[in-house]
Formats: structure tokens, C-alpha cells, sequence
């Protein structure tokens, strides 16, 4: 037998019968097009008949949360499709740039979830990237993800959100600034673990990224050509092998399918060799510790950019972005110019 209806009685305020209790309901009827129709929301009163006033009164005022209209042009919203769509989303990227962008995001997510991305300004933009000042990687990484993330609700969910926030903020500074290796350095690679020493030839002679040298395969070098990949781009390359690293390559004893060998079929890890050089790096000195194995990649682009290559030419052999190639020919105009200027002085 059912308890009788709570004595609570208001304009609109119905109750029901609901799962073995009553339930308050606020309920607006109206006619539309001959028909009546109406519109209910559940006060979740908990029995407790403050909370019920609270709750019917919000109701009545239309604040109550289920009388919202879902926000529309959210980050959430934009974020969760990215994610979804295998081909213009994520489609091409390498895993390990998705789980840079996705980390990136789920921050995004954490302060800026619900709030309209329209709303977002170019000034809100460069507030959150100076609070990530003392780690310009993820600083840059914050702005290419903003980024990444208004193009595509601008042209593949066609949402109307006006000029891009984030454009250029992270343009010519890379997520980090890797160091060209000093010639010291290099000429100290003699005394470097095999692993360390070949990796590295591998990375300066290619202008690949280190994974994708340490991962090199002796099959990728065939006569005065080798396809290199670019990770990035998740593409292959065909470049010109300079007379240098084929006789390296070829003095290389053999091991297994890569250059760096686990086994006869699988290459050494990143992480092994990039151990191996930290502690390497480490019997250095202090003057070595700002360089890193991707700053021969970086070297690359300099000892081209002395030899008279072009940027066009930097770029089909390295595979950077033209941004890129600009910022390290710096490097080595100053260099050249340097050689130049004290030569004079003899």
C-alpha cells in the first residue's frame, strides 16, 4: 500500500509515483499548434523539503541545470570530435605526437571544458602560455594544440569562431631550442659506447630525428641513395647518402637487419641508447650537458647551411619545415661570418 502524497503543494509542483516513492516534478504545460503539450523536470529533493523550495524555485525561474540549453561551441565539444575523427583528426599523426596532443588537451579540457570557444582571445591565449614559461616545450606545444584545435572546429566542424587566437605564437621558436653539438663534442664521439657513436652518424649524416636513425634498417642505404623516414610527416624519403656515411655504414660490422641491432630481426630501443649517452654525456663535464641527441639534427642543418646548400635543399634532406631551417642558418651565418671576420685579422 502506498504512503499518502507529501502535504507539499505548489504552482506547477506535481508528484509521482516513482520506483516505490513520490517524486516532486516541475511541470509547465502550453498549447502548440492545437496540441497541448508540456515540459517536466525532477526536483531531486532527497526528501529534505528546504532543498525541495531550493530546487522548485530555480525550476520556477528557469536556473534550474536541466532548463539549460547544452553549450554549444564548447573545447569539449571540439576536443571529443578531434578525437573521434580517424581521418582529419588524428589521421595521419604518429602515436607519439597524438599522446603529446592529447596530454595538451586533457589540460585544456580541465580549466576550459565548458566555456564557449569563441569567447577565447588572443590575450586569454598568451596568458596560459606564459604560466608554462620555465618549460618552453610545453609552452610551444600549448599554442600548436590551440591551434591545431580552432582550424579544424573552423573548417571541418564549420563552426563560426572568427581569426585564430593562437596563429603564429609558436611560429620560428621550436618546442625546444636543442643545442647544435660543438665540433669538441663531435671529435669526442671516438671515446663515446658503440651504440652512442653510431647513432649518432647515423642521426648527423641522415638529418633524421633520433628514433628514426637509431631505427634504421642496412637495407635503407642502397649505393648513393637511402629512404629515411620522416616520423613526423609519417612519409618516406629518398636522399642522396653522402660519400661519409656509406663508408661508415659499410665498415659497420653486422648484426641483424638495423644498424643498431636488438636481434637478427628487431633494432635496440631509443631509450637504451639514449641511456647509454646520457652517461656518456655525463663523463663529459658540465659543458656538455645542454646537448642532446637531437641536437645533431639540428647540427645537420648548420654544416649544410656552411657547405652553401639552400633552404630548399636543407629541407630535402632533413625533411624540416622551412621555419625550422631558417631559425638554425642563423647559427651558421653567424659562424661563417665569424670565420670570415677573425681570418682577415691573420
Amino acid at each position: 500500500m502506498r504512503p499518502p502524497k507529501p502535504r507539499i503543494a505548489k504552482p506547477r509542483l506535481h508528484w509521482r509515483w516513482v520506483r516505490g516513492k513520490w517524486e516532486p516534478y516541475h511541470r509547465v504545460t502550453w498549447t502548440e499548434g492545437g496540441k497541448r503539450r508540456s515540459r517536466e523536470v525532477k526536483l531531486d529533493w532527497k526528501g529534505d523539503s528546504e532543498e525541495l523550495d531550493r530546487l522548485y524555485w530555480l525550476a520556477q525561474s528557469g536556473r534550474h541545470s536541466a532548463q539549460q540549453s547544452p553549450a554549444r561551441y564548447t573545447w569539449r565539444e571540439c576536443i571529443e570530435a578531434w578525437r573521434r575523427d580517424a581521418v582529419a583528426g588524428q589521421g595521419k599523426l604518429q602515436d607519439s605526437t597524438k599522446a603529446g596532443y592529447r596530454r595538451t588537451m586533457d589540460a585544456i579540457m580541465e580549466k576550459n571544458s565548458d566555456k564557449d570557444m569563441r569567447k577565447t582571445t588572443r590575450q586569454g591565449v598568451r596568458a596560459a602560455i606564459s604560466t608554462l614559461s620555465d618549460t618552453p616545450r610545453k609552452a610551444s606545444r600549448y599554442a600548436q594544440t590551440v591551434s591545431l584545435l580552432w582550424n579544424y572546429a573552423a573548417t571541418e566542424l564549420d563552426w563560426p569562431l572568427g581569426e585564430n587566437p593562437a596563429r603564429r605564437l609558436a611560429r620560428y621558436k621550436p618546442a625546444r631550442e636543442f643545442e647544435p653539438w660543438p665540433e669538441w663534442m663531435v671529435a669526442k664521439l671516438d671515446s663515446a659506447p658503440e651504440s652512442v657513436k653510431i647513432a649518432a652518424r647515423l642521426i648527423l649524416g641522415t638529418g633524421q630525428r633520433p628514433n628514426a636513425a637509431i631505427t634504421m634498417r642496412r637495407d635503407q642505404i642502397d649505393g648513393e641513395w637511402m629512404r629515411v623516414r620522416d616520423e613526423k610527416g609519417d612519409q618516406w624519403l629518398e636522399v642522396y647518402c653522402p660519400q661519409s656515411l656509406r663508408s661508415f655504414a659499410a665498415a659497420l660490422p653486422v648484426r641483424g637487419a638495423h644498424f643498431l641491432a636488438k636481434n637478427l630481426r628487431e633494432p635496440l630501443g631509443y631509450h637504451a641508447v639514449e641511456r647509454a649517452f646520457r652517461i656518456w654525456r655525463a663523463d663529459l663535464g658540465d659543458a656538455a650537458r645542454p646537448f642532446t641527441l637531437h641536437g645533431l639534427r639540428k647540427l645537420a642543418i648548420v654544416e649544410l647551411a656552411e657547405a652553401g646548400a639552400s633552404d630548399a635543399e636543407i629541407q630535402a634532406v632533413t625533411g624540416q619545415s622551412a621555419d625550422m631551417v631558417a631559425y638554425y642558418r642563423k647559427r651558421a651565418s653567424k659562424r661563417a661570418l665569424s670565420k670570415a671576420a677573425q681570418e682577415r685579422r691573420k
